[in-house]
């Protein structure tokens, strides 16, 4: 089968398209897909160059994302059937492992999958929308709404805000009634957001988002009571230089919302932000079953947005990577093979 095999780990280039790959074949308790839609997510740039610590069985098919429809059905399976319409939860959660990292994912015809990790595509989702869900938008439903509890009225700051962590974030937290201001790196991608939902945008490129915040909606201070300047929430996942700036700019009793440090996981530290605002820091891990089926309803209902930048042929699975890892892209990346 046409795959892209990463065999060593390294830059672009070790990402290659081969033509014979072997095609899967369903064992006990597994399906076999035809691969319709795969979605890129920076994990997979990181699968790609390796992780320090996590030693992933190489060859491997990247690609956590994986949205398609059965083609064959292994031994002991009963749940499903060949030309069901399915999406794979990357994580298996009974036996351990990750779609793309540990066993093969997406960016190939053909995907072996557990039958238990399966979730049925309701038939107003394609499967660009499906592939589209999980790791980025499941991330991001679990930290706004199971973990992070934005509401109406609270003022809620996006960084990294055009990725697809980010984008679902804007939706999630207009969707609650947040006022939204969103962290961006040039105007077409303020006025993509400004579409999306955010009602104020912050280049960052052009201004530094502390100052801004300051500027435009206060310093926040505990004298006098006065608890209306500043922001109530702040989203960061990427970390770095930008954890404390996110600290400083919350009223007393805010909230950080964090699920990955992608510009660096050991920034310097000022606690003393923490305990003078009695501040939460708010971690979340990934995504549940339920967050997938949540996220189906909301998409199915038109009240969410699965937004797609562009769509690529296998052929140019590097080429979709690539514009994840120079940030050029609004929402998320899909690769139809």
């Amino acid at each position: 089968m046409r795959a892209m095999v990463l065999r060593e780990h390294g830059g672009p280039e070790k990402l290659v398209f081969e033509d014979d790959f072997p095609t899967p074949v369903a064992g006990e308790g597994d399906v076999v897909l035809r691969v319709r839609a795969s979605s890129l997510n920076y994990h997979d740039v990181f699968t790609r160059r390796g992780m320090p610590g996590i030693k992933i069985p190489l060859p491997v098919i990247i690609g956590l994302d994986v949205a398609g429809e059965i083609v064959e059905v292994g031994p002991g399976v009963t749940d499903w059937k060949v030309g069901d319409r399915v999406l794979v939860d990357p994580i298996n959660r009974v036996e351990g492992g990750l779609m793309g990292e540990t066993v093969n994912g997406g960016l190939a015809e053909f995907c072996r999958a557990r039958a238990h990790q399966l979730v049925k595509i309701p038939a107003n989702v394609s499967f660009e929308q499906a592939a589209a869900l999980p790791v980025a938008y499941g991330t991001a439903l679990r930290m706004m709404t199971t973990n992070g509890h934005v509401k109406a009225g609270e003022k809620v700051l996006v960084l990294g805000a055009s990725g697809g962590v980010g984008v679902c974030c804007v939706q999630l937290a207009k969707l609650a009634g947040a006022y939204v201001i969103a962290a961006a790196g040039s105007v077409e991608k303020g006025e993509r957001l400004k579409e999306i939902g955010a009602d104020e945008i912050i280049l960052y490129t052009e201004e530094d988002f502390q100052k801004a915040i300051y500027a435009r909606h206060g310093k926040p201070t505990r004298r006098g009571g006065d608890n209306s300047q500043g922001v109530d929430v702040v989203v960061n996942y990427t970390g770095g230089d930008t954890w404390v700036k996110s600290l400083k700019v919350l009223k007393v009793g805010g909230r950080l919302l964090t699920c990955g440090a992608t510009a660096g996981f050991d920034p310097t530290e000022d606690i003393r932000f923490i305990w003078t605002f009695e501040l939460k820091i708010l971690g979340s891990n990934g995504w549940a079953r339920t967050d997938i089926e949540t996220l189906f309803d909301l998409v199915g209902s038109g009240k969410l947005k699965a937004v797609i930048d562009r769509t690529f042929p296998l052929e140019r699975a590097g080429d979709a990577l690539a514009v994840i890892e120079d940030r050029k892209v609004i929402g998320k990346v899909v690769v139809t093979p």
